[in-house]
């Protein structure tokens, strides 16, 4: 299988991964104990940063989109890939801040963060569903 849709289908794995946990770290946030709490935060956050790593490869692969993006414009591009790149921009910052700087824990970047990975998780999904045929086939062709 190429390079390209082995990082793609970590990708997909990381991110189911990553949107359950933080919205089972939500969730138990406010109905469970602290410990239950705590096991999805830990979860999230080693899923978030192996996604976040991941999709920094995952882009690299597709540096040219990019180049061509800026140089030209939107074009006939995508534009969901587009918002989701720039959502994906705006998750990592915050998540980065509240992993580094902020108790996340019920403060106003860490609703932030929540309310843009539910923007993301939609967005993510869209993208995933119209490209599972040609992943589906990257199965096919090991």
């Amino acid at each position: 299988m190429k390079k390209i849709f082995v990082i793609d289908w970590w990708l997909v794995v990381l991110f189911l991964i990553t949107a359950i946990s933080g919205f089972g770290m939500h969730i138990s946030g406010t109905r469970c104990p602290h410990e239950v709490w705590h096991i999805w935060a830990v979860v999230h956050t080693i899923s978030s940063v192996a996604f976040l790593i991941a999709g920094i490869m995952h882009i690299n692969t597709h540096l040219g989109w990019y180049k061509n993006w800026l140089m030209k414009g939107i074009g006939n591009k995508s534009r969901v890939t587009a918002i989701l790149s720039v959502i994906f921009i705006f998750i990592s910052i915050t998540g980065i801040i509240l992993i580094v700087a902020i108790d996340g824990a019920n403060s106003g970047m860490g609703l932030w963060h929540y309310r843009i990975g539910i923007v993301m998780t939609g967005i993510s999904l869209g993208h995933i569903i119209k490209r599972m045929p040609i992943l589906k086939k990257s199965l096919a062709n090991k």
